[in-house]
This record gives C-alpha cells, structure tokens and sequence, in this order.
C-alpha cells in the first residue's frame, strides 16, 4: 500500500505542482483499497473536505491507472468520526463553488531572489527576506514589507517561499492573500468547521499574508487572525506579512493587531531610484534576449526609459516587454524614435501622473516627520504646515478633486483642503525659504 501511494503521490504532484501538493496532498495517508474503494486518511475534517472537492479527480485517475479500477475515494479523519465518500470522478464530479479559488496561492516561477534586482530604495528589505528564507536564526517576528503598488513585495514573499521550500522540503509555507484568509474564515463559521481551519493555519512553517490592509474593518476575520497570529509566534513560527503602508497607519485596523504587527521589522521598499530603474531594464533585457534573439537596442533607450517611466516597476516592465514584441514583429532596431512611438501612452500617462500617497511622504520625509502624522490629527506647527504643503501640492500635481483630497488626507473635508492651499499660496509669496523648499519638492516629486 505504501509503495502504491509512493508512486501516486509522485504523479499527483507533477498533475497538481509542488505548492498545491504540499498543502493539500502531502498529508494524506492511503490506508487500503477494498471493491473499488480507495480509503485514505486526512489530518482535519477540513482537508478532507477540500481535497475531496477539489483534488478527487486527479486521485482517482492516478490510483486507477497504477492499482487497478478505483471508481470511489473514502475520506477518513484521524478521530473516525466524519467520513465523506466521493461520487466517481467521471460520472458525477464534485460540484465547485462559481470563483471559489485555491486557499494557497500559487507561487510564480519568475519571483525569485536569482532576478530581484537590488537597489538602494529595496535592499534593507532583500537583506531581511534572504536572512528569513535562509531558513537560519531570524531575530525579528513577524517581517512586515509595505510599500506602493509594482515596488516588489510580492516578487520577495514568492522568493522566501520558494526558497524556504528548497532549502527545507520538510517545512509547511502557506502562502495566501488576506482575502483568501477571510473567505476561508468566512466558510469555516458557516460550516461549523473553525476548529479545523485554526488546526489547518496553526500547523504551519512558516505563515505568509499579502495584502494585509484587505481584512480592516472586518471585525470577526481581525479577530481570528489576531488569535491565529499569537499562537504562531508563540509556537516561534515564522511569520511574514505585506501591505500597501505601514501597520500604524492601515485605517480600521485593531490596535492590538497593529502593535503586533509593530513588534517585529518593519520595512518600506521606496519608490525606485534612477539607478534602480535602469538596473532592472538592463536585467530584463537580458532575459527577453532569449526570447527575441538578434533584435538590436539603439544607444540611449533604456536611459531614457529609466528617466521618464517613474510610476511602477510592472509598468517599466510592461513597456519594455511591448517594445521587445514591437521590434520582433515589425523586424526593426529598437530605436528611441520607435520607442516614443511605441509608447507614447504610457509615457503621456507618466508625464502627468503623481499619487498623493508620493506626495505625502516626500513632504514627510523633507520635514522629517512621521507619514502617520502627516495624515493623523496632529495641528502642532511642525506638522501642521508640512500637511498644508502637501494639501497643495496635491492640488497642484494631480487631478484628483478637493473632497478626494481630503480623504486621502485623513478624512478630511474639502473646506479644509481649500484653506490649506491658500495659506501655502499666501507664504510662498512672502516666504523664501518656503518657496524654495516647495520647488524642490517638485522637481523631486517630477524626477
């Protein structure tokens, strides 16, 4: 029987990857196969009823085709209590939920720590990601990377799975989006199973959540997670997590769950640099080389690329990725002329376009105040009029409208918004030093 299930779990992994059979197929044990019944033994109700909905086809076809004829899966958990057998595969499959997905998400082969490319503005955060994948002593739980959209968050909770799972097979990395943490919680509450999935989240290596700021505001799923949490780092399980900003200014998040996200490193990836920039186009071009080989790269272009396409790093890729499948099709050298043509929308869209977010924290880092601060209720001079300061250059350099502003800064009303660009308006005519200090601010922001 064991070696049955050897050679099956080795084909099942191979139909369903690594990631999903570590998860879900690992644990399971087959413990016989009596007319046409294949029993098999899961850890939790849950797994069982996961894997039975999900995975039931792949093991009856594997187990047929090496056992004999398997038609029926017999699901068993360890307290022989619940026990769920599966209808054929072929004649009446399990039915799927519409846009249920996987609780584990799959892991994409390109984010590796082989081809993040390493900068000023992410290297503290690549430094700490390495020392968690390696696998060695960590001082710090949980690790907490926040920063904008296309800054390589994700690319570096991928690398420390994939990694952690080289480096020790033996180990159980569940990685998933907040989202799936409360869909899940969600499922578990309405089918009365919640000690099944606290057993299934508790048992893990190492614990892995992107996007974090999803579960504000969601009392009960913020709950679970706190407890969730807690138990981990108690147990010295390690714990990574990513959002968009830093855990104290995430709005409707629990307090208690902020402070211990706090307690552990917290590290920005700043928005990219020139040099980065020009970093990563190099590195990509290399790559897509393979891919399009012969094509030819005028002088200059992934100069003037890095210089103007500042918003993202997806972006800086898609546009390089577009001007590759340009140049193959059409059979012409990668020009600059071609490239203004190629991309003349996205180069408009980055002529013109500044977050408030960047606003923000540029005027914070300038004064040297706190990012929380600048959007919190403080009305202290030393923070009051560097919030001003970014109230109107928000007005200035982006589109947005007043009331939009305003919630971008705190919930604030509009009228507030109003006055604080028109005191800057007031000062920069009398105010030198406050002049040149918003000029520069431009330029940086515009660079």
């Amino acid at each position: 029987m064991d070696r049955l299930w050897g050679q099956a779990r080795e084909e099942l992994q191979k139909i369903v990857g690594a990631d999903s059979f570590s998860t879900w197929i690992e644990p399971l044990r087959l413990t016989g196969v009596e007319d046409g019944t294949a029993t098999i033994a899961c850890p939790t109700r849950f797994l069982s009823d996961w894997v039975s909905r999900h995975y039931s086809d792949d093991i009856l076809k594997v187990l047929d085709r090496m056992g004999g004829p398997v038609q029926r899966l017999s699901f068993e958990t360890r307290s022989q209590t619940a026990r769920q057998v599966a209808a054929p595969a072929v004649k009446c499959p399990a039915p799927r939920p519409a846009g249920e997905e996987e609780l584990a998400a799959p892991l994409d082969s390109r984010f590796t720590f082989e081809n993040f490319v390493v900068g000023k503005p992410n290297e503290l955060a690549h430094a700490a990601a390495r020392r968690v994948a390696e696998g060695g002593p960590v001082t710090f739980n949980p690790l907490f990377l926040y920063g904008g959209v296309g800054l390589g968050k994700t690319h570096l909770m991928h690398a420390i799975a994939r990694e952690i799972q080289i480096r020790q097979p033996e180990a159980r990395v569940l990685y998933l989006s907040a989202e799936q943490f409360m869909y899940r919680f969600v499922q578990a509450l309405r089918d009365r199973t919640v000690m099944d999935f606290k057993e299934l989240f508790r048992t893990v290596s190492v614990l892995m959540v992107d996007d974090v700021q999803f579960i504000a505001g969601k009392d009960s799923t913020q709950e679970e997670f706190f407890h969730t949490f807690n138990t981990l780092v108690d147990q010295g399980k390690q714990i990574v997590i990513s959002a968009d900003r830093a855990p104290g200014e995430i709005k409707d998040m629990e307090e208690r769950i902020k402070s211990r996200l706090q307690c552990g490193l917290v590290v920005d990836l700043h928005p990219t640099d020139y040099e980065l920039r020009l970093g990563i186009l190099q590195s990509k071009t290399d790559s897509f080389r393979a891919q399009y080989p012969g094509l030819q790269i005028a002088p200059g272009v992934l100069e003037f690329l890095a210089h103007r396409i500042t918003s993202n790093v997806r972006v800086l890729e898609g546009a390089l990725q577009r001007l590759f499948a340009f140049a193959s099709l059409m059979g012409r050298e990668i020009t600059l002329d071609m490239t203004q043509e190629c991309l003349a929308d996205i180069l408009r869209a980055n002529d013109r376009k500044v977050s408030i977010e960047e606003i923000q924290r540029k005027v914070a880092e300038h004064y040297n105040i706190r990012l929380a601060d600048m959007i919190g209720p403080k009305r202290v001079r030393t923070v009051a009029r560097p919030r001003q300061i970014a109230m109107y250059l928000s007005k200035q350099m982006t589109s947005r409208s007043l009331p939009e502003i305003g919630r971008r800064f705190g919930g604030r009303d509009h009228t507030t918004i109003m006055h604080g660009v028109k005191k800057i308006e007031e000062l920069r005519s009398a105010d030198r030093s406050l002049a040149e200090d918003i000029d520069l601010l431009r330029r940086l922001l515009e660079a």
